[in-house]
């Protein structure tokens, strides 16, 4: 286990590292170590991560009172603290706002799956938590519903927060979490996103659980294996659906692999079947008439 001098130290480098890759502007962000059953390493309020020293630090008890440092500790320390308890094997908790993933939490974009292999044995499917104003234990709840499944979070609206066993490893979740929406945005650009195939999607998932790494997909009962299936139930109440990108539905178990998702495949776009939707299909039967009656007259 670090001593303390190495947390700080550790703490100070990854606020650097935020800062140099545009993830913390200005004082953005705050970054947070369990030293022990009582005691939580945090960033302070009000300071740039990228020129922290480790006598800025505070140290506050898992109530959130500070117990340590001649700096205010950081006001979203109970989001840090709320995770912490919730999963104790979690020891760092780092929250900041990188660009590419935060445009997909303002947005509301589900972030597709089966696109990048380390994306998916390493994050999996990633839920967006629906938005509240920072700083309360209200912000805090809103990842509840997400830390058992996921270990990197998108906040609607606001940024990210990942977890892992060192402050380094929440880091890098960021890391990959960011480069992967900035290629999702650019293969989006070019016109064409490609996903992996059913075969493929499997042969991944099988690859997890021979590394020992969990998937909420292997025990759910006929997901739809590149369809953000895993947090779908909370897109209502986040609007969270599939505007950008239509990911293939095929599900676990399939013998035939089903065609991409479209509108006309009814693919769910805020938790409404669009083909089946009414007023669309009177839109569509208008268009349609009105092509046939122009062309009778020519």
């Amino acid at each position: 286990m670090l001593n303390l001098h190495q947390v700080k130290d550790e703490i100070c480098d990854i606020g650097r590292r935020l800062y140099n890759r545009g993830f913390a502007a200005a004082n953005d962000g705050n970054i947070s170590y369990r030293l022990d059953d009582n005691r939580v390493v945090c960033t302070p309020t009000q300071i740039c991560k990228g020129f922290m020293k480790p006598e800025d630090l505070c140290i506050v008890d898992m109530d959130g009172n500070q117990i340590a440092g001649t700096r205010k500790r950081t006001s979203e320390i109970f989001l840090h603290l709320t995770i912490m308890k919730e999963r104790p094997e979690v020891r760092s908790v780092l929250h900041c706002h990188p660009p590419y993933a935060t445009a997909f939490g303002v947005a509301r974009e589900a972030i597709p799956q089966c696109v990048l292999p380390e994306v998916d044995i390493y994050m999996g499917d990633v839920p967006i938590a629906k938005y509240a104003i920072p700083g309360g234990q209200e912000f805090a709840d809103t990842v509840l519903p997400f830390i058992h499944k996921s270990d990197v979070i998108v906040l609607a609206n606001h940024g990210t927060v990942s977890l892992g066993p060192t402050v380094e490893k929440a880091y890098w979740l960021t890391e990959l979490l960011d480069a992967y929406c900035r290629i999702l945005l650019i293969s989006h650009d070019l016109g064409k996103t490609s996903y992996f195939n059913k075969d493929e999607a499997e042969a991944l998932l099988q690859l997890k659980t021979k590394w020992g790494i969990n998937d909420p997909r292997l025990q759910a009962e006929n997901c739809e294996l590149c369809a953000n299936d895993m947090f779908r139930d909370s897109w209502k109440e986040t609007g969270v659906g599939h505007r950008a990108f239509d990911p293939p539905r095929f599900r676990r178990g399939d013998k035939d692999e089903k065609p991409c998702g479209c509108a006309s495949n009814s693919i769910l776009a805020n938790n409404v079947e669009v083909g089946k939707d009414p007023q669309t299909e009177a839109l569509v039967k208008a268009i349609a008439d009105r092509v046939v009656e122009m062309l009778t007259k020519k």
